[in-house]
Formats: C-alpha cells, structure tokens, sequence
C-alpha cells in the first residue's frame, strides 16, 4: 500500500482561526494515524494580500496545537520556474493554449449570455481545433494561457465526505492556468503541487469543491491519477454564518494567549466534523487511535466558546499540576509577576474551579501580588462582631508551625474560644487574604500563602 502523503496549504491573506485550522487537523491526523507524512504548504501567490505576518500566524499555531509538519512549510512562489516549465510542456503536448480575448470582449460576451439566459462562459473563441481558423492575432496583446478542459463526458470522484460527485464536462470552460505576464493560476499550481509531493489525500474545506474537476482534468492531462478528496463541510461561528475574518473569527494564537489549552482545543477542533461514539473528552493519542475518514461529518459544525471552555476545564482538572504551573507561570509573567515552587500547588489546589489557565493565574495572582479585597464582601463579613476572633486567629498564627494540619488546629481553636460556626471566621479571612469569600478549604490556602502574608493582611482587619 502507498505510503499516506497529506497536506495543509493555507493562503497567508489573513491570520487563520479555528475554521482554516480545522483543515490542518484531520490531514494531519489522518497522516499521524496512519503512520504516514504530513506537508505543509503555504499557498502565498496572492501578492498583494498575503503577509509574512499571517505566515508566522500559521506557524506559530500550528506548533502550539502540536500540529507538526514532515515536510515544507513550501512556498509557492519559491516554485515558479518549475509552473513556468510544466506549462510549456503543456503548451507544447497541446494541452494549453494561448487566448487573445480582451477583459473587454470577455465581459461583453458574458453580458450577451446572461440576457440570452445562459450560464456565463467562456466560449472557445481561441481554443485550436482540427479545421478551424482562428482570429487573427491582435497586435501588442500579451495572451492569457488557458486549459483545454476535456468536451463531453463527466468527471467523477468518489469524496470520503461526499459520496460520489459527478460534474458534466461542459459545465466547465477551458480555465484560464496563466495570466498575461506568464504567472500561473491557483488551480494549475495546486496540481503540479500535489503531484511533485506525491499528495495521496487531500483533505480541505468544501469551499473547493468546484476547483476540483477542474484539478482532476489537469491532474489526467499531465498523465497523473488525482489523489482522494475529502471535502469538510463549513465551521460556522456562533451565530451561525460561515466563520471568517470579517465575522470576527479570532486568530489561533488567541485562543493560546487567553488560557486555552493546546490539547483541549485539539479535543474540541476534532469533535467539529468527526465523532466517535457520544465520547466528547479524550487525549490526543486516543483521537489519533480512532481517527479515519469514515466518520467525518456532512454536516457544518456550529463554534460554541462556552462549550470550549468546558472541554477546556476538563483538560485543565486532568493535567500534571508541574505541566499546568509552566504555563500558569507564562501568564503570571505577563503581569509582571514572578511565581516560585509553590506555584504546581497552587495550580492543584484551584484548577477545579477554574476553566482556563488566565482564570487559574488570577487566583495565583493573590499568592504574589498585593490584593484588594472585595469591597461589598469586606463590608458583609468583616464586621465588629468578628474582629475579635480575626485577632485572635492572627496572634495563634504568629507562632504557628507553617503547615496545613496546624493551621487547621489554630482556627479550631479559635472557632470554639469564640462560639463561631467555620463560614463566620472563614468568610472574613478569606476576604482579608485572598480577596474574596469563595475559596477552596482554607487551612489549604493559609499554607500556600506565606506566614508574614497572611498577618499581615490580617492586621488590615
């Protein structure tokens, strides 16, 4: 069996977001599954839109979702000289032809076939055939290249999607596969593409749907069977249109620089368009041991951001409290503030209440920044009445032995000296030192935080 050969080509004309990613994970996991190679190309003859800017955006998320490629990343327009030498074979094997018709004429004879209510078209004027005289060639005219799509009969392909999708040959013009000044088309490019990387799987979005029997005819012209199509239905954001730029996807990257999870967005990007069983939460090595095309879904898949976070909250509670404090410390460090060893227990102690690891850095925050307690808790439960009993604690904490077990002994003791239930003497120590009435058992959080810390923003009672 051929070894899988897939591919990613993105076009660098906008930082890519969740939808274009999408596109990037199943090729690459499908190649992973397999034991197989995974290219990546970037699809950058778009001169004026594209941007070395969105290239690093497509780099750089791919290796935070750990999306490694085998190959490339290739450029297109590093690879002219090789399009320039397959059109001239084309050319020459009479596959190609050169076409005079000006943008003018072109838009005059669409206009005539729109009011005659025919399909808009190209007509042939200069495709050469046994017998037929063409036009005489206009003087200082720089001619287009255009393919001689085949006349008559179908092209079909069986999509691992799809199903088998059949398009009449006269739906298709002969495609135009160079302009003027001799640059070759998308549609050519991607074919000599596929073929010199031996693409045996192409797996993208069904927005190019209509470029492939166009490929699938260059693809036999130049004597090559074409690869297997996949074509993914749409993400769609969550208003449900057709996730873009203009819609207000946001860049990859973003989703990093928020607190999500490499793993949980791999998790989340693989349930839009594929399932197995009802499992919604699994690794990354157990996608990959399920993953095939046979369940990749027809329908389009609708963004959720709260459904996200869930996944994100799942993955955060499962991960190593070490792993997890690397990249809470990266957060940390954006504030400015530097944690310490104390960090991967602080991360234990809190990351089952948080969902994503810039929640999980705020609660650190409290453990290495000054804080300002909630005002409206301050006023419900640091009142008179407990001041008392605040004082108390902090004086029993002054010689404590700094551990959790003898923490919770102090604030017993003090509990009972006082008559007070734990919620009482909780509340407004919880406020004074960690800024808020809701958090986890506080003998554990007294413990983290250090001893000098903790009198001190309880002498602020």
């Amino acid at each position: 069996m051929t070894q899988v050969r897939t591919r990613f080509a993105p076009s660098p004309t906008g930082f890519i977001h969740l939808g274009n990613i999408r596109s990037a994970l199943y090729p690459w996991a499908f190649a992973r599954a397999t034991g197989g190679e995974f290219i990546l190309r970037i699809e950058d003859t778009d001169l004026e839109r594209s941007s070395q800017a969105a290239v690093d955006v497509i780099i750089e998320g791919m290796a935070w979702l750990g999306l490694d490629h085998d190959e490339g990343p290739f450029y297109q327009m590093q690879r002219m000289d090789r399009y320039k030498a397959v059109l001239a074979d084309m050319l020459e094997a009479g596959h190609v032809y050169p076409c005079y018709m000006s943008m003018a004429e072109l838009d005059a004879l669409r206009e005539r076939q729109m009011a005659a209510k025919e399909k808009p078209r190209y007509d042939g004027t200069w495709r050469p055939e046994p017998g037929k005289s063409l036009p005489p060639v206009p003087a200082g005219v720089q001619p287009v290249l255009r393919f001689k799509n085949p006349q008559g009969g179908v092209v079909a392909w069986e999509d691992k999607v799809k199903g088998l999708i059949e398009i009449r040959n006269d739906e298709l013009d002969d495609l135009v596969i160079a302009r003027p000044d001799g640059t070759p088309t998308y549609n050519f490019c991607v074919v000599v593409d596929d073929i010199d990387m031996s693409i045996t799987h192409v797996i993208r979005g069904d927005d190019h749907v209509n470029n492939t029997p166009r490929q699938i005819n260059i693809f036999r012209a130049l004597g090559k069977e074409p690869p297997v199509y996949a074509h993914l239905p749409t993400v769609l954001n969550e208003l449900g249109e057709k996730m873009s730029k203009r819609n207000g996807a946001k860049p990859v990257t973003q989703f990093r620089d928020e607190g999500y999870l490499p793993e949980a967005m791999v998790n989340y990007l693989a349930r839009l368009g594929w399932s197995h069983g009802d499992d919604e939460i699994f690794s990354r090595q157990q996608f990959l041991e399920w993953f095939n095309l046979d369940h990749l879904g027809r329908s389009a898949a609708q963004f959720d951001e709260t459904k996200l976070r869930w996944v994100n909250a799942q993955h955060l509670k499962a991960m190593d409290d070490e792993a997890l404090a690397a990249l809470v410390s990266t957060q940390l460090l954006r504030n400015g503030i530097t944690a310490d060893e104390r960090l991967p227990h602080i991360c234990g102690l809190f990351k089952d209440r948080c969902d994503t690891t810039v929640a999980l850095a705020h609660w650190a925050a409290a453990f290495y920044a000054d804080i300002t307690p909630n005002a409206e808790e301050r006023t419900q439960h640091v009142t008179d009445a407990v001041r008392p009993a605040l004082a108390d604690l902090a004086e029993k904490l002054v010689d404590c032995v700094w551990d959790k077990a003898s923490i919770g002994a102090a604030i017993k003791e003090v509990l009972t000296a006082h008559g007070l239930k734990m919620p009482q003497l909780a509340m407004p120590v919880r406020v004074l030192v960690m800024g808020t009435a809701q958090t986890p058992s506080l003998d554990a959080v007294l413990a983290l935080q250090k001893q000098q810390t903790v009198l001190q923003r309880l002498k602020n009672a």
